[in-house]
């Protein structure tokens, strides 16, 4: 029987958070407590605001009852964390469309904090059972039945830290939405979240490069700076593999080859606008 914690294609930041777990060198309580998760003695799991309530099913006829819980940030720590967050467009769209971007930590360490334990000492944790250790194989199994709910949920994760998921967002749109405001645009990323497949172009119609981006303006060459983005992900990375439509009466169907040939002709395209924006800001550099 394959052991559901050591699968490969797990959620980076559910396996992210077993592999910090096991880290601390717990390794024969985990093992017994991963037959636990696995064997499904954690009968539930409840969350009260930041805290872990949950009931394990030991040798005895009762329940073990297990607590747990990580150092909450405080109000002005979320603040400089969400306001990092919201700087950056690629962490608001694929935090609204529910998957934790694959660099979040960066957003923590910035601002001196880790959104996983640091130290074992960072996890507050406690068994009803006689055993004295700590973590107890109930508490272990717990550990492990979390990574579930993470998998199901990036916002578990925050939740344990003090902000609920409709918080988060909800300071993130307010940020991006008061962005906007001041500079006259329209907050387009949070509707990147909920695109449906019906709103997708047309992959026959003509890619116009040389009309990728126009403005008749000249720009102010004080302006001009020079600077790799924040991020090597683009919209292409946020959308995932491109779902081309399957005719059943035409002669040749799209395939998942043809799919991954369109994106990677688009990503070539965006890296041929990135090398002409730089040359661009270069030449306008230059003229000063």
């Amino acid at each position: 029987m394959s052991d559901p914690y050591s699968q490969p294609n797990r959620e980076w930041w559910a396996q992210r958070w077993i592999d910090v777990l096991e880290s601390f060198g717990w390794v024969r309580r985990l093992a017994r407590a991963r037959t636990y998760a696995r064997e499904g003695n954690v009968l539930n799991i409840d969350f009260k605001g930041s805290k872990v309530a949950a009931r394990v099913q030991g040798t005895a006829p009762e329940p073990y009852k297990v607590s747990l819980s990580l150092d909450p940030f405080d109000d002005d720590q979320w603040s400089y964390v969400i306001e990092s967050m919201a700087e950056r467009a690629i962490f608001s769209a694929k935090l609204l469309a529910g998957e934790m971007p694959q660099n979040i930590e960066e957003v923590f360490t910035a601002n001196g904090l880790s959104l996983f334990p640091f130290t074992k000492f960072d996890i507050h944790s406690k068994c009803s059972c006689p055993d004295p250790a700590n973590p107890c194989k109930h508490i272990g199994a717990v550990y492990y039945l979390l990574g579930d709910r993470f998998s199901e949920d990036p916002f578990v994760l925050f939740q344990l830290r003090g902000r609920t998921k409709e918080q988060i967002i909800e300071a993130l749109r307010q940020i991006r939405s008061a962005g906007s405001e001041v500079n006259g645009t329209t907050a387009q990323d949070d509707s990147l979240a909920s695109q449906s497949t019906a709103d997708q172009p047309n992959v026959s119609a003509p890619l116009a490069v040389d009309r990728f981006w126009h403005y008749t303006e000249q720009l102010e060459s004080s302006l001009v700076v020079i600077a790799p983005p924040p991020s090597s992900e683009t919209v292409l990375d946020v959308l995932g593999s491109i779902p081309l439509k399957v005719d059943s009466n035409a002669e040749a169907a799209f395939t998942q080859t043809d799919s991954q040939a369109l994106t990677d002709h688009l990503k070539t395209i965006y890296q041929i606008v990135s090398q002409q924006a730089i040359l661009a800001a270069m030449k306008a550099g230059d003229a000063t």
